[in-house]
């Protein structure tokens, strides 16, 4: 299969800005409409929800000429409408970013869908390389910036990291020339499991940090020189001299000074 007869569907939802709480488009969801652009062929953008949130003219913005909206109401599963329509439209590249930056956000509609359209799922994907016949080339993001390159078959569901190409930036002008085309599913159902529940904004809960304890000399040298990797810190229970006072001693251990 040739990248442009390749059927391409994004699935976005609303996102929320960290601090402002405003709604605006959802990272991820943005990263995945980006790499759906690079790589050509025809694009379907889908979201379950409500047609007239703001939130959805910025993926507008971004070049769309239309965006498919589901309707259907806050506390209704999205999984109840979102796997009718992909069985009737069967794309072949079903891409979603990896959880929704507000609401239940648990990640597991992706899985949800891979389980029912009966796909492979590769997630947390940074780009896709090449595309021949049926057979895919993905790049999967690992922590520390690593990669890791993986070969699957079409069709095939993903889920984009972050670490992807960043979206581009919006234009009032495409926003206001695309269109949102609503669709009524037939029988939304409400999510039951989530009735009930409470929701309140999560804290970040400071780290304990871990203390480190050196023997030697020249462990101390080591602890007072190195660089904190992986977002690791560490507390080196000794004056404001500590390195200078490492030094010394590890040279007076080496016998190049003497006390």
């Amino acid at each position: 299969m040739q990248p442009e007869h390749l059927n391409i569907a994004v699935l976005v939802s609303e996102g929320r800005h960290p601090v402002s709480g405003r709604a605006r488009r959802a990272l991820q969801d943005a990263c995945a409409l980006e790499v759906a652009f690079a790589l050509g062929g025809e694009l379907e953008v889908i979201h379950a929800g409500d047609p007239e949130r703001p939130a959805l003219q910025d993926y507008l913005g971004m070049g769309l000429q239309r965006m498919t909206v589901l309707r259907q109401g806050q506390d209704d599963d999205a999984l109840s409408v979102l796997a009718p329509y992909l069985d009737e439209r069967q794309p072949d590249l079903l891409l979603t970013g990896i959880h929704a930056e507000q609401g239940e956000g648990s990640g597991m509609l992706p899985y949800l869908l891979a389980e029912h359209l009966g796909w492979p799922l590769v997630t947390g994907i940074a780009a896709i390389e090449s595309i021949e016949g049926d057979e895919v080339t993905l790049l999967q993001a690992l922590p520390r910036g690593q990669r890791r390159r993986i070969t699957a078959r079409l069709p095939l569901v993903a889920s984009v990291d972050e670490a992807a190409a960043s979206p581009r930036q919006l234009a009032f002008a495409r926003a206001r020339r695309g269109a949102i085309t609503e669709q009524l599913p037939v029988a939304p159902r409400r999510d039951a499991e989530s009735h009930g529940w409470q929701w309140q904004d999560a804290r970040p809960r400071p780290k304990r940090l871990k203390v480190a304890r050196a023997k030697t000399a020249a462990d101390r040298f080591k602890q007072a020189t190195a660089k904190a990797q992986g977002g690791k810190g560490q507390i080196i229970r000794d004056d404001p001299q500590a390195a200078a006072q490492a030094i010394y001693d590890l040279l007076v251990e080496e016998g190049v000074l003497r006390k």
